[in-house]
This record gives structure tokens, sequence and C-alpha cells, in this order.
């Protein structure tokens, strides 16, 4: 049986650190009397961190289930999954894994997308537990580590704050309780309370940055720095600081060209270049987009800034476009290539890129009765599409109705035209044939077009192992 088991946390220094710094943590987050999870890889510092919990969740009225992504890269993949589980189970704690399959890359790339599956993984086996929150068992010196990984990137203060303590993404509150803890403590707690954990083979291979930089620079670095790691991951808090003063003064530069959806131009015009790329930095965080690398950022702010008067920009980053429009800049998802869907109208029809709602209305502009008896085909525009908008007029080419509306040239990509009986019937918040006009007495009603955000919610901040 596990020591863990058999007998409460020894009184030790590390003991009454590390329980401390998890319930302070916890209380912080205000997580008394709900289920947590916890990330378990089954090495040390995962492990040391379940053995803690175990007693700090119990004494908090706070239900604790193990989380375990098995990556299967390792030839051991499948024996760390059962040691977890049997740790997990040893302190009766419930229990999820999730397999996550990846594609042949490089080092960095496969180091960079296990990260990336692992953190997916981990939030849709919280959200099935029924869990708001994930324990990581990231320490003061992952917190050096990855500092130093990002000055190496020259990143910005943003990426040099490193890991944050607690985090919100994904619909999920990543808790690094640890990040103040050196790893020498966990260390000692292990051997002090005679845990067992598994070695990943990995961690010694040095064509991952990481583990280069662990192995051949920061023993130097301790030689050099006795403060080590705390010096760094005190430098990484001053960063974290000078990143939210830096968000704060663009949100207010920004205030008032910014909509909540779309920026005024003015205020890359208007700002001095270092306010104005911070306020584009911010607008793009805002719109959910990957930080853009300083050369990028560079490029995008030229481009929008000098673009000629009342022209229209389209750019690409981070798989979205970056549109200007009428002297406003916009991110927003590219248009699907084609799609085709037939819809009965009852439930909402969801199309790779929105929703399309049915809604009845009195005095509504579409005889819904009549459109979806003919027969409903949604697709995407191909070209050469017309409809009569009034009933005394001609039928009009429907690439000069989309421009008369004032969309955007994405937008216009992007609306969904719904056909009845062969026939172009609709096309949501713009315009009506006259074929289906809603009549006196006819069940009226409209067709509201939802296109998904422009943006995907920001990818939690990471670095590091799961431990």
């Amino acid at each position: 049986m596990d020591a863990s088991r058999r007998s409460p946390p020894a009184d030790t220094g590390a003991a009454a650190s590390l329980h401390a710094a998890l319930t302070l943590a916890l209380a912080g987050a205000r997580a008394g009397g709900e289920r947590v999870a916890l990330a378990l890889s089954g090495g040390r510092d995962s492990v040391a961190l379940l053995d803690v919990a175990a007693s700090v969740c119990a004494s908090m009225g706070v239900e604790l289930v193990a989380l375990h992504v098995h990556h299967g890269l390792s030839a051991h993949a499948d024996e760390w999954a059962a040691f977890s589980a049997r740790a997990a189970g040893a302190r009766g704690i419930a229990f999820a894994q999730q397999r996550v399959h990846l594609q042949a890359a490089p080092p960095q790339g496969i180091e960079a997308a296990a990260r990336d599956a692992r953190y997916a993984a981990l939030a849709a086996l919280a959200k099935a537990a029924g869990a708001r929150m994930v324990l990581l068992a990231h320490h003061q010196d992952d917190q050096a580590e990855t500092l130093l990984l990002q000055l190496l990137r020259g990143a910005g203060p943003r990426g040099l704050a490193a890991m944050a303590p607690m985090h919100e993404a994904n619909g999920i509150i990543w808790l690094r309780p640890w990040l103040d803890v050196p790893r020498a403590l966990i260390e000692a707690y292990g051997r002090d309370r005679a845990l067992h954990h598994v070695e990943d083979d990995s961690n010694v291979d040095t064509r991952y940055r990481r583990n280069a930089l662990r192995t051949q620079v920061v023993p130097a670095l301790r030689s050099l720095a006795p403060g080590y790691p705390g010096t760094l991951a005190r430098a990484a808090a001053h960063q974290a600081e000078a990143a939210t003063l830096l968000h704060d003064l663009a949100r207010i530069d920004a205030a008032p060209h910014y909509d909540g959806h779309s920026l005024a131009r003015a205020a890359l015009c208007e700002l001095a270049p270092e306010r104005a790329r911070n306020v584009l930095r911010w607008f793009l965080h805002e719109r959910g987009l990957a930080p853009p690398s300083a050369s990028r950022l560079a490029a995008l702010f030229h481009q929008l800034r000098n673009a000629r008067a009342g022209a229209a920009v389209r750019l690409c980053h981070a798989g979205r476009e970056i549109g200007l429009y009428r002297e406003r800049i916009h991110a927003h998802l590219p248009a699907p290539a084609w799609y085709e869907a037939h819809w009965a109208g009852g439930a909402p029809l969801r199309l790779p890129h929105g929703e399309l709602h049915a809604v009845p209305a009195a005095g509504g502009p579409v005889d819904l009765d009549r459109l979806f008896a003919a027969g409903v085909v949604v697709r995407s525009r191909s070209g050469g599409e017309r409809l009569r908008p009034r009933p005394d007029s001609p039928t009009r080419a429907l690439k000069e109705v989309l421009r008369e509306a004032a969309l955007a040239p994405w937008d216009r990509a992007a609306v969904p035209l719904v056909f009845a009986g062969g026939t172009l019937a609709v096309v949501p918040g713009v315009a009506v044939d006259a074929a289906f006009h809603a009549a006196a007495g006819a069940r009226s009603g409209a067709l509201l077009w939802h296109p998904h955000p422009g943006a995907v919610p920001p990818h939690v901040a990471h670095g590091g192992p799961l431990g």
C-alpha cells in the first residue's frame, strides 16, 4: 500500500509549505464545496500535488477528481496511465483519462502539439466530470525555465510573464498553486512521504529546448545566481504587472474607438506609434487571436495604418482575417469554401461558420409557411445569383443588392443564401424575394443569421510539463 495511505502527512517544513500554498490558492479561487480536477501525469510533481490535494480538499469539503491524458508517444504510456489510476484509487479519488492522437512532427512540433492536445483533453475531461477548475503542478523552477524560453523567443512583457497562478480559458479555471514553490521542496516532500512516481524518458531528450535548457544552462545559472529560480520567478511577476498596465493603457486608448467588435482605424493614426501598436495588440487579444510576433505586428500595423483612405484591406493572421472596411478594423473567420444543407425550419440550422434561425414574428418580412413548403436549401454563394426584392421591380444581381446593403466584403462572402423551390428566396438581414413576402394573415417571421464570432477563445497560458 502507498505510504500516503498508511499515515497522515508528516508535519515537516515541506509538507506545511505545500499544504499552505494549496489551501491559500483554493480559498482564493473560491473552490470550497465544489468539485475540482487535478492533472495527473504520474510524474513526481503531479503525484505530490495529488497527495497534498487529497488531504487539503477533504478538509475544505472539496471533491477531487484526477485526470490523466494518454498521449501514446512513449512505449511506457500505458504503464503511466495504469500507475496514475492506482495512485488516485489508493487515495479514494475518482479518476478519468483520455487518449489523444498526435501527428508526426519534428521534436519542437511534437512538444507544442502534445501540450495543446493535453490542455484540450483536460478541459474536456474536467467538464465531463462537472469540475470548473483544474489544478496544475507547475512550480517555481518551471516558471523560471518558461521565462528563459520566452526570452530566447524575444517575447514582450506578456510572454515574459510566463505562467499565471490562475487563468481562465476554454470555460475552465487553471490553477497553479505551487508557482512560488521550488522544485527542491516538492522533492523533499516526496522523500518524506516515500511517494512513488514515474519517470518520463523524454525528459532527458535534449532535442527539446526545455530539456536542453534544464540540463545545460540551469546548472550554470544556479552557480552564478544562488537565488535561482526565485529571482527569475520574481522577474516574471514584474513582467506580469507590466503586461497588465500595458493592457489597461490600451483599453483606455481604444475606448473612444472600440465598439466591442471592431476598432476604428483612427486609433492607429492618432496615437504615437508605440501606443498604437499596443492598441492593435490589445485588439487582437480581445478578439481572441494568438499574439503576433513583433515582425508580424509591425507588418499588420504598417498595412492598416497606411492603407489608402476608404480602402478595403484583408490580411491574414492566426487562421483569421484582419479586415479594414469603411475605416474600421475587424477580425473575422474566413468564409467556408462551399456548403449546402437542407432545412425544415424547426431547429436552427448549423453551418460551418454560424447558425440560421427561423423566428416567427408579427409583421416579419417572410411568409414562413410558403417558404418551407417549397423546400428550403441553404448554400454559399457561387456567383450569378439574382432575386426580385419588390413586386414592381425586375430581378437584380445579388452582388448589387449586397453592395447597396453596405456589407463588408467578407460579410458578403459569408452570408448564407436561402433557396426555396430552386429560387433565391431570402438573403438573411438583407433582402427577401417578392414571391415570399409575408401577406396579411400569413404566418410571418424573419430569418436571422448568427455568424460565429470572428475569433476563438484565448488559449490557456502554458509552459512546461504537467508534472
